[in-house]
This record gives C-alpha cells, sequence and structure tokens, in this order.
C-alpha cells in the first residue's frame, strides 16, 4: 500500500511516501516559505536531494508541487497512493484515536482552532488541499492529543472553576502524542517486555519539548496541557510558570495579554533566558565560551526534566525505563546526563561512555535498576501505519 504523509506548518508542508508493502520510503521532501515566496527539497528513494524555488502562494500550490514531484519517476500517477495520512496538532476530547476524515471530523479540528490556533488552521488547510487536488483518495488525521486521552481525571483537571471545563473544555490534552506512543513501543521490544507490565517515563525533547508517564502502554500523565506551553521550558516557550506573571508584566510593561501570549510563545524559554538563541547547538557554544546566561538556560532546562522524572516515576508508583528522544533528546549527550545526574537513589544511571556514542539505545550503567535508553522517534511511519489500519478496515 502506498500512503503519502502530510505535515503541514503555517508556512511549511513536510511529506513522506510510504511503501508499507516493502517498507521502503519512496519520497520524502519539504515545502517550506509558503504564501512568501517558496523553495522545495525533495528526496527520491535511491536518488539526491534537488532544491528548488517555486511559486508557493498556498498550501494547495505546495500540494500539487508535491504531486508534480512525486509524478514525476517516483509514481505514474497519484491514483497509486491508496491514501493520505495528516498529523493534525489538536483533536480536543472527541478523538481517542486515528480517524478517517469527513466533513463532521473537518468541523471537529476547526472547532479546537482556538487550542491550536498556530497549528490546527495549517493541518486543516493541507487536508482541504489534498482534498481539492486528490478528489477521493481517503485521508486519515492522526492527533497529536489522542494518545494522552487515557489520563485519569486527576491528572487532566486543572483545579480552576468546574464550570470552565464543562463549558470551554478547559483541561490539559497533551501533544507529541506520536511520537510518546512510538518510542514506549520500541522500548517496550528493545527490553523484551510486554507494555502492559512496564511503567516508563518517555523525553520528547526537541525545540518544543514534552515528557509523558506512560504505564501499561497508556499515558497516565503529561507535561503539555490545554496548549503546547506548559511543562518544560522550551526553545522559545516559557514552560510552566506562576499564571500571575502574566497580567503583572502586562500592567508593568502596558502591554496586552495577547503581546504578553506571543512573547511567551515565542521569545521565551532558552532564547529568553540566554538572550543567545533557541538552537541547543549556539547555547552550548555560548556557554563553553563562558556566557552565564546560557549555562543558566540549559541547567533551567535539565532541571526541570530531572523533576518531571521524579515526579512520574511517583506518579506511576515505580520507573522500569527513561526515554530519551527527538532531535535533543537523540543527539545531546549532555543534556542526557545532567537530565538524570542525581537519580542515582532511583536507580538511574548512565555509562558516560555509552551516552557518548551515537545510536547506542541502551546507555544504562552497569547495575542500575532503571533502564536509560535512546530511542529514535518515527511519527511519519506512525502516522502511516494508523493510516494503513484505518484504509484496510475499511475493506474488510
Amino acid at each position: 500500500m502506498k500512503i503519502l504523509v502530510i505535515n503541514a506548518g503555517s508556512s511549511s508542508l513536510k511529506y513522506q511516501l510510504f511503501n508499507t508493502t516493502s517498507g521502503e520510503i519512496l519520497a520524502k521532501g519539504i515545502c517550506e516559505r509558503i504564501g512568501i515566496g517558496g523553495n522545495v527539497k525533495h528526496t527520491p528513494l535511491g536518488g539526491e536531494t534537488v532544491a528548488h524555488e517555486v511559486s508557493l502562494p498556498t498550501h494547495s500550490d505546495a500540494i500539487r508541487e508535491v504531486i508534480r514531484l512525486l509524478t514525476n519517476g517516483v509514481i505514474e500517477s497519484m491514483s497509486e497512493i491508496d491514501a493520505v495520512g495528516h498529523r493534525v496538532l489538536h483533536g480536543g476530547a472527541e478523538f481517542s484515536g486515528s480517524v478517517l476524515v469527513d466533513d463532521a471530523v473537518i468541523e471537529a479540528i476547526k472547532l479546537c482552532i482556538p487550542l491550536g490556533p498556530l497549528h490546527n488552521p495549517a493541518n486543516l488547510t493541507g487536508i482541504l488541499a489534498c482534498r481539492e487536488a486528490m478528489g477521493e483518495t481517503p485521508q486519515i488525521a492522526v492527533f497529536d492529543t489522542a494518545f494522552h486521552q487515557t489520563m485519569p481525571a486527576h491528572a487532566y483537571l486543572y483545579a480552576l472553576p468546574y464550570e470552565y471545563y464543562e463549558k470551554y473544555q478547559v483541561r490539559r490534552y497533551g501533544f507529541h502524542g506520536t511520537s510518546h506512543r512510538y518510542v514506549f513501543a520500541k522500548a517496550a521490544e528493545f527490553l523484551g517486555k510486554p507494555a502492559s507490565g512496564l511503567k516508563i517515563v518517555t523525553c520528547h525533547l526537541g525545540n518544543g519539548s514534552s515528557i509523558a508517564a506512560v504505564k501499561n502502554g497508556k499515558c497516565v500523565d503529561t507535561t503539555m496541557g490545554l496548549t503546547p506551553l506548559e511543562g518544560l521550558p522550551m526553545g522559545t516557550r516559557t514552560g510552566s510558570i506562576d499564571p500571575a506573571i502574566v497580567k503583572f508584566i502586562c500592567d508593568a510593561e502596558g502591554i496586552s495579554v495577547d503581546e504578553i501570549t506571543d512573547i511567551m510563545n515565542k521569545k521565551s524559554g532558552m532564547l529568553g533566558v540566554s538572550g543567545v538563541s533557541s538552537d541547543f547547538r549556539d547555547l552550548f557554544a555560548a556557554r563553553d565560551a563562558g556566557n552565564d546566561r546560557a549555562k543558566m538556560a540549559l541547567d533551567i532546562f535539565t532541571y526541570s526534566i530531572k523533576k518531571y522524572i521524579g515526579a512520574y516515576a511517583a506518579a506511576m508508583g515505580g520507573i522500569d525505563a527513561v526515554v530519551f528522544t527527538a532531535g535533543v533528546g537523540e543527539n545531546n549527550a549532555s543534556i542526557r546526563s545532567d537530565s538524570v545526574s542525581g537519580l542515582e537513589f532511583m536507580g538511574i544511571a548512565i555509562d558516560e561512555e555509552k551516552n557518548s556514542r551515537r545510536g547506542e539505545w541502551d546507555i544504562s550503567a552497569a547495575g542500575s535498576r532503571v533502564k536509560t535508553l535512546v530511542v529514535p522517534t518515527d511519527e511519519e511511519f506512525v502516522i502511516a501505519a494508523d493510516t494503513e489500519e484505518i484504509i484496510n478496515s475499511l475493506k474488510a
């Protein structure tokens, strides 16, 4: 089965074409600067990456460019594609799994736009653009929030007047669900144990970061909340702060709630504390050059990770493994080391030599009771697998 996976951002569109029968990625690429120019990078199976500039006024134009590239040597026609799987950020409380897109699903995604204002409109645009360009080809929505719908009420409810939950569904939703689900399953497979007997803390660390407590294969808590702003400090996001800070700064600076929200999302986190960059590579370079604020930003980040690992071990009544994944989690040995330093009392200890080697999955120190693993994530694979499963169920 050939499945096209689409991940549409506000001004970009990533794509991968999977052959699920052979397990090959037939092509992958990204369209960038949609609406403000346009450039494309395209890599066919066994071929070299081709980059070129092209006018991309809208996401529909980007989809048409993807179709042109795919039918220029990768496949003969778009009729070969059995389905399209879309990453959708926010599904609210309505979706606990991936679904076939119909008009009702589109309306539900629209209703979640206030909860995911930066992502849901772009995700929806990608779906509508594929509908326009590909006609009756089935579209599947795979929600970032779905995996976290197993959280109990005491984990997802905020201590606000209950009417806000009843009227507006104000609650914790969580994100990066496809990543957390994938790396938990891979960790269980690596450990050779059934999911039903494992308690694992999964750490998805990148420019956007979240941690999840996964017990018996189900999420019981996660750091991101109503929006992706809560939890760990991130590249440009504050993470969790005293909510009274919002009014305090608005009054002190004479700015609006919209302005402080923009600051908390785009100008805070590692960038805000360091004054250097949101990129962890830049932060380490600055720290090593003697920049104290860059060091402080990194210390805040790893200290927060450490606190959540301990808290989630307590929430699950124990812990079998800590898993690091995503761009920073997979590639930065120092972040991993600093995040678990001091947790030896919990049975968590890493082997620094293993930790320094790329491609090493098990970085646990000999004799440590809790495994520390580095598991590369593959959210596109999850989207393709869910899409294939739904299409097969429709044929049954």
